[in-house]
C-alpha cells in the first residue's frame, strides 16, 4: 500500500480533494567556533565553516519546526561547543537539497535531517555518502535513503495513544456507536503511516467488533492544514454525524475544529492531535480537543545533537534499537524515544516540562481555564 501510494503522489495522481477513504529562527553569520547558528533562509546565508549541518523541513506544518527544535538543537550545540548550522527548508524540496549541498561544501561532517520527501531526502543522503558524510534522519525516516541512524519518537505508539483516548473521550460523552473520521498526516512522511498503523491497530478492531462505525479516512499532502481544513469540510457534508476526528497532529486537529466552530459543533465532536503545541494544548482548555501526544523535543533534540557530536568527534555509536525501512528492507539503527498522551488531568506535565511558555498558554482568554486545570494558580 505504501509503494503504491507514494508512486501516484510522484505521478501526480493522487486526489486529496475526494473523499475516497483512502486506506507537523533568526539571522544567522558567523557565530564563532564553538556555537550554533540558526537561520530560516536559503543556501546563501549558511557563512563560515560548518562542523554539524542540520536542515529542519518546514514552517508550515507544525510550530515545532521554527521554535522548539532550533532552540532545543542549538543549545545543545553550544553545551557541547561544538559548531553547527541550523537551517530550515521552507518547504521547498529543491531548497532542501541545495542547502545540504552548500552545509557540505562549507564542512560540515555530520549532517541532520528532518526530510520534506523520500526523493529530496534520498538525494541529500546520498551526496553526503559520497563525500564520506554520516547523515541522522531526525524525527522522519527517509525511505529506501539508508540513513546512518534513525532519531525519532516510538510513532506507532504515538498513533496508538490517539485512538486509545479518543476512544476514552467518546465513552465520557457517552456516545454510542460512534462514527470517526480519520485525517490523516502527508502520504510522502512515512511518520504519517506509522501513526496511522498505531491508530489503526485500535480503531479497525472496533470498526469490525461494530463499536464503532467507520467514517471518511483521509491523507493531506505536505501536512497542509489549509487543505485539511478543506478536506474536513467535505468530510462533514459527506458525514454530518461524525461524533470523533482522529486527527494526525494539532496542526490537523484545529484545522478540523475550525470548521466543527463555525458548525456549532466544536466540544461535541471528540477531536485528536499530537505535538503538544501550545494551540493544541489551548484546544484541549477549551473543551475543543480531548488530547494531544507530548514528544519531549527537548529529549530528542538533545539525543539527536549528542549523536552528532559524537560522530563528528570520529565515535561510532551503537543503537538500543533497530527500525525496519519498509521500502528498502534495512535496518536503521533507531534512537527511540517515548511520547505521552495529554489530557485536560495531565496538562500541566507538559508546561512543567518547560515545553511551552506559561504566561503565552494561559493568556488571558483562558486564565481561567487554566487555574481550573492546576497550571497556574
Amino acid at each position: 500500500m505504501r509503494k503504491s501510494l507514494l508512486a501516484l503522489v510522484a505521478a501526480g495522481l493522487l486526489t486529496t480533494a475526494t473523499l475516497t477513504g483512502c486506506d507537523d529562527g533568526g539571522d544567522t553569520g558567523d557565530t564563532g567556533s564553538d556555537s550554533a547558528a540558526t537561520s530560516n533562509g536559503g543556501s546563501e546565508t549558511i557563512t563560515g565553516d560548518v562542523g554539524i549541518g542540520v536542515i529542519l523541513p518546514d514552517t508550515k506544518s507544525s510550530a515545532r519546526w521554527s521554535t522548539s527544535d532550533p532552540a532545543f538543537l542549538q543549545a545543545a550545540f553550544e553545551k557541547a561547543g561544538v559548531k553547527a548550522q541550523i537551517v530550515n527548508a521552507e518547504g521547498d524540496k529543491e531548497e532542501f537539497k541545495r542547502l545540504a549541498d552548500t552545509l557540505l561544501d562549507k564542512g560540515a561532517k555530520v549532517l541532520v535531517i528532518a526530510n520534506l520527501d523520500a526523493a529530496s531526502g534520498k538525494a541529500v543522503i546520498q551526496d553526503a555518502r559520497s563525500r564520506g558524510v554520516p547523515v541522522i534522519d531526525y524525527d522522519r525516516l527517509t525511505l529506501n535513503g539508508g540513513a546512518d541512524y534513525y532519531v525519532s519518537f516510538d510513532n506507532e505508539k504515538v498513533g496508538v495513544l490517539q485512538a486509545t483516548e479518543l476512544k476514552k473521550c467518546l465513552a465520557a460523552k457517552k456516545i454510542a456507536n460512534p462514527v470517526v473520521a480519520s485525517l490523516n498526516g502527508s502520504p510522502t512522511d512515512n511518520n504519517a503511516f506509522l501513526f496511522k498503523d498505531g491508530y489503526d491497530s485500535v480503531l479497525n478492531q472496533l470498526f469490525n467488533d461494530g463499536e464503532f462505525q467507520k467514517g471518511p479516512d483521509q491523507y493531506v499532502a505536505e501536512w497542509d492544514n489549509d487543505e485539511g481544513r478543506e478536506i474536513f469540510s467535505l468530510m462533514l457534508k459527506q458525514y454530518p454525524n461524525l461524533d470523533g476526528v482522529l486527527a494526525a497532529n494539532d496542526g490537523l486537529g484545529n484545522a478540523a475544529i475550525e470548521v466543527l466552530r463555525e458548525k456549532g459543533l466544536n466540544g461535541k465532536v471528540q477531536v485528536t492531535g499530537q505535538d503538544a503545541t501550545t494551540e493544541g494544548l489551548q484546544n484541549i482548555l477549551a473543551g475543543d480537543q480531548c488530547v494531544t501526544v507530548f514528544k519531549d523535543v527537548k529529549l530528542e533534540a538533545n539525543a539527536a545533537a549528542e549523536l552528532a557530536v559524537n560522530l563528528f568527534q570520529g565515535k561510532k555509536v551503537p543503537a538500543a534499537a533497530k527500525l525496519k525501512d519498509p521500502e528498502s528492507g534495512l535496518y536503521i539503527p533507531f534512537v527511540k524515544l517515548e511520547p505521552q498522551a495529554i489530557t485536560i488531568k495531565n496538562i500541566k506535565t507538559v508546561v512543567e516540562a518547560g515545553f511551552v511558555d506559561v504566561n503565552t498558554l494561559c493568556n488571558a482568554k483562558f486564565k481561567r481555564a487554566c487555574r481550573n486545570a492546576g497550571i497556574i494558580k
